[in-house]
């Protein structure tokens, strides 16, 4: 079998090591989007898009249109880097999504009425370095607005939880999870602690695959807070998170990608 990781960083924990499980059965070629070269025939039985830069869905898209086989799709990874498309889809879905404003610039939203209560401002595309803040007043509002005031941004209410995101990840059927305090939280956010899926609240598990039902998704994580008794609350979609230090996770992308190449 072919595979191509459409990827910068092959040396990636998470690559790296499925390429050495790979390795001994399959070919691995690294097509880094920076720099690519003409797209190889004969086409690979499957490919990984890693990268998420305008670069990587181009080329992913032209893999597509020749009839690769990509894990995740150009369409489906550019979705949840808009966080309206991401939220409008998760919510018609009947996903505990967070309910979703969008403002076409900071300044806009900062310049409109006085914002009921504590919420979260969010750049509207999902980035390294993006915009991701709790707001408690408008005087914070004008401040974040001076600093970034053409970013698009959508709004979401506060939701009061214990300081912990959930960091849940699918690879194929398998789920890993993590802890790692809330980038919200006062406190320092700390290494990601690995979390026995026991550990879960009831449906959690199943949840994390209704979302790669909906977004259409392989590879992917669902960051998740507890509102309570373990009620679920989504605050993001991300399509091919590193899934760093999850034992297993290699050997379940290693799976993945023999069993899709060979469909």
């Amino acid at each position: 079998m072919r595979i191509v990781l459409i990827t910068s960083d092959p040396g990636h924990p998470l690559l790296s090591l499925t390429t050495a499980l790979l390795t001994p059965d399959h070919h691995v070629d690294v097509l880094d989007p920076r720099t690519p070269p003409p797209v190889p025939e004969p086409l690979a039985d499957v490919c990984l898009l890693k990268a998420r830069t305008p670069q990587a869905l181009a080329l992913a898209r032209e893999l597509e249109r020749r009839g690769a086989r990509v894990i995740n799709s150009a369409a489906a990874t550019a979705l949840c880097q808009d966080r309206t498309a991401m939220a409008a889809l998760a919510l018609d879905a009947g996903l505990p999504f967070a309910a979703t404003r969008t403002f076409s610039t900071l300044a806009e939203l900062a310049s409109g009425p006085a914002l009921p209560g504590p919420v979260v401002v969010k750049s509207r595309h999902s980035r390294k370095h993006d915009v991701v803040a709790r707001v408690d007043g408008h005087a914070h509002l004008r401040d974040l607005a001076a600093t970034h005031p053409d970013e698009p941004v959508v709004v979401q209410d506060f939701a009061p939880n214990d300081g912990w995101d959930h960091k849940l990840w699918a690879i194929g059927d398998r789920v890993f999870a993590g802890l790692r305090r809330s980038e919200l939280s006062p406190e320092e956010r700390g290494p990601t602690r690995t979390l026995p899926l026991d550990d879960l609240p009831p449906g959690w598990a199943d949840l994390v695959h209704r979302v790669g039902e909906v977004f259409s998704l392989d590879v992917y994580g669902v960051d998740v807070i507890d509102r309570g008794h373990g009620a679920p609350l989504i605050v993001d979609v991300n399509a091919f998170p590193g899934v760093r230090d999850q034992p297993g996770a290699p050997a379940a992308l290693a799976a993945l990608i023999s069993r899709k190449g060979s469909t």
